[in-house]
């Protein structure tokens, strides 16, 4: 007789089917910067401080989705963000006003958005599965590479052909039909389905009520010199991909004469890659590591980063640029979470990840800002992707300072 399959990988679908609709949808600043400047007249600096918003918005959602997910369940809360993202799009193309923009397509979609963003996924992992854990992890970053792959060359074509106003438009209907899925599929937790999670101990009580954190964990969590390593961490990794490379990359490779078919090519090329890296990175965060690994990634990233603002005079750069950074994306989630879990338990994760995920889009955001800033003062981008690299390795320094708990403790935290 067939095994029946497990719920949970039909969860680890609806979830990453989100993620990667929500990866589009964050995609959209970048693919749409130099159409809305044309369309606007608004400087890189202001539409960039708009995106700026939306990213800010989407780390900070990250806390407060995990606190709305244990009191209104993640069905609700995932049905609220596609409906609230979907509203926000349309509203965002029929805005003129720089304030209009700031608003809808940085505040309100960046804080829906959020609401479904890493931190869902990071919960979802945890509550559903001990064994695989890092894998299904990876397979959350690996769906927002996808979304990027799919999404930024479309809309960077839709805003050269029918404007980015429809071009919103039609973000706005692919993220309207994910409320299907996401209703009819999507459950809170294993225990309301009298299931424990995937790989978890003989004889591990099935809990029917919603998981809840342990009272005072923030308060324990702030004080733990590893909570601001993992988030200064992953400050750098914002800082130096979704606000850098994210949201200035295409106009970076424009300033060098490349056409930005080419630059949302590079972008795709990323997102194909990083498909390849964060799967890759949820394999080996399950085997060694996770505080080895970061540091890895981060150094190579960083090196990345100063090397393309002084190669970037060809297409074979530009290739092997994509590939290698793509790569190392979102390499960085699976052993953030995994670390996360181990020092502060499995229960805490939507919590905590949460607030380190903020982090990571106050990086993005800052980074977002300062590069527009800097290429409307000086003229080029080279001086943000210097700074943005060197960040980076100190990156890499800082993570092998986490300390990952004892063996004990991360038994405690997968139970």
């Amino acid at each position: 007789m067939r095994a029946r399959l497990y719920y949970g990988w039909i969860m680890v679908a609806v979830t990453a089917t989100v993620a990667l609709v929500t990866a589009g949808t964050r995609a959209a600043p970048g693919a749409f910067l130099l159409s809305m400047q044309a369309d606007t007249g608004y400087s890189k600096t202001e539409l960039s401080i708009a995106a700026g918003v939306g990213l800010l918005l989407y780390g900070l959602a990250g806390p407060l989705a995990g606190a709305l997910m244990n009191r209104l369940g993640v069905k609700r809360v995932a049905a609220i963000s596609v409906l609230t993202t979907a509203t926000a799009l349309v509203l965002t193309s029929l805005s003129h006003e720089i304030w209009q923009f700031a608003i809808f397509f940085g505040l309100v979609t960046g804080l829906s958005t959020g609401l479904v963003a890493s931190s869902f996924g990071a919960m979802v992992a945890s509550r559903w599965f001990v064994k695989h854990r890092g894998m299904v992890t990876g397979v959350f970053g690996a769906s927002s590479s996808v979304g990027q792959l799919i999404f930024i060359p479309i809309l960077a074509i839709l805003a050269t052909t029918i404007g980015w106003r429809n071009g919103a438009v039609l973000m706005a209907a692919v993220t309207a039909v994910l409320i299907v899925p996401v209703l009819i599929f999507m459950r809170d937790d294993p225990g309301s389905m009298g299931l424990a999670p995937l790989g978890a101990a003989p004889g591990t009580p099935i809990v029917t009520a919603k998981p809840k954190a342990d009272p005072g964990i923030m308060r324990r969590a702030v004080g733990s010199r590893d909570f601001w390593l993992l988030a200064g961490t992953f400050f750098t990794c914002g800082a130096t991909s979704s606000g850098l490379v994210g949201q200035h990359f295409i106009a970076f490779s424009h300033d060098h004469g490349f056409e930005t078919s080419v630059g949302a090519g590079a972008l795709g090329l990323i997102g194909a890659f990083n498909f390849v890296g964060v799967l890759g990175s949820g394999w080996l965060t399950d085997r060694y590591d996770p505080r080895k690994l970061l540091a890895t990634y981060y150094i190579l990233r960083g090196v990345s980063l100063i090397l393309i603002s002084f190669f970037l005079d060809s297409t074979l750069n530009i290739t092997v640029f994509a590939i290698f950074f793509g790569l190392d994306y979102f390499a960085t989630v699976p052993p953030t979470v995994a670390l996360t879990a181990d020092r502060f338990g499995r229960q805490n994760v939507g919590v905590v990840y949460g607030w380190i995920f903020a982090s990571h889009m106050l990086g993005g955001a800052m980074a977002a800002i300062f590069a527009g800033a800097i290429r409307d003062a000086l003229g080029e981008y080279v001086v943000a992707f210097v700074v943005a690299g060197s960040l980076a390795v100190m990156g890499g320094l800082l993570a092998l300072q986490i300390r990952r708990g004892t063996p004990a403790q991360r038994v405690l935290a997968a139970a």
